[in-house]
């Protein structure tokens, strides 16, 4: 097999024979061999093929150059923001130093904004002493709010001496309202003498109403001789109109004869309505005669 020598191609200073002569012992020596490697093929159209290979080795190696600076220009981007976002998978050893400068510095702001606010994670340990006054300034101002309103959590622990006093007032006049309106929060314990005078009374004029009106919560037994009389004449009248309209609330049994007239005239009116129209509630036994040659059995073509 034949073996290529290497051979060197220089100044005439170096070869004998000069540039020219060197270039094509190299030429005859290369068309040798490789016509051996590649019998029948000639070998300026063998040294075209090489020089075509050696092109496209050399367009791939550029390519993959070009590609690899852009993965890594894709890479230092995708990291900043990362660090931008405030994701863990920040590589601060990544950044430019400009930009390592600049994300330490939105962490920072991003740590004591949350510690301030309450709203975000706070690493107390990353903020400065002067910080820390503001922070635990916050918190209490916060926690007073909340004391104030009940919006939130209050931690009376927090308060000072002043505001737990405050604080004890607003509970004692919220109390005192849960007491007067009859919510179920009330604490009477805590009344005063007049504040339960108050309340017993306020108790009293809200059972005579619900009474009045027919609520399910109405105390006869709490309510005077009078008020007995009055509740018990505005229960007879809406079982009075519950009868005469039909409704299902209705106790016959709490009529009085001429009321129990009455509502016989009232329903056989509603029954003489309800055939008029041709309602489902329509009962034909309980027309009169009249009623029932005026009132045909059949509906109307096109009634719904």
């Amino acid at each position: 097999m034949w073996e290529p020598h290497s051979v060197r191609v220089g100044s005439d200073t170096h070869c004998p024979g000069g540039t020219s002569e060197a270039n094509e012992s190299v030429r005859a020596a290369t068309d040798h061999g490789l016509t051996e490697i590649m019998p029948g093929m000639n070998a300026n159209k063998l040294e075209e093929r090489m020089k075509s290979g050696v092109l496209i080795l050399a367009l791939w190696a550029g390519s993959a150059g070009v590609l690899l600076a852009q993965n890594g220009a894709l890479n230092r981007v995708q990291n900043l923001r990362n660090c931008f976002d405030g994701f863990a998978t920040c590589n601060h050893s990544a950044l430019s130093p400009t930009q390592a400068k600049e994300i330490t510095e939105l962490e920072r702001n991003r740590n004591f904004s949350g510690c301030l606010t309450g709203d975000g994670a706070c690493n107390q340990s990353q903020i400065t002493s002067a910080e820390t006054l503001q922070v635990d300034m916050t918190i209490r101002r916060r926690n007073l709010l909340a004391c104030e309103t009940t919006l939130g959590f209050c931690d009376k622990s927090l308060l000072t001496p002043s505001e737990a006093l405050l604080i004890r007032k607003i509970d004692a006049d919220q109390n005192y309202v849960a007491c007067e309106t009859g919510d179920v929060s009330c604490d009477r314990s805590i009344l005063t003498s007049e504040q339960k005078a108050k309340v017993l009374e306020l108790d009293r004029e809200r059972n005579l109403l619900e009474c009045q009106t027919g609520q399910f919560s109405c105390n006869m037994s709490s309510l005077t001789p009078s008020q007995a009389k009055i509740a018990s004449a505005a229960g007879r009248l809406r079982n009075l109109l519950a009868c005469k309209t039909g409704d299902p609330l209705c106790n016959a049994a709490l009529l009085s004869p001429s009321e129990a007239k009455d509502v016989a005239l009232a329903q056989s009116q509603i029954n003489s309505l309800a055939c008029e129209s041709y309602d489902s509630t329509c009962d034909r036994s309980q027309l009169t005669p009249q009623e029932a040659k005026q009132i045909s059995p059949n509906p109307p073509a096109g009634l719904e």
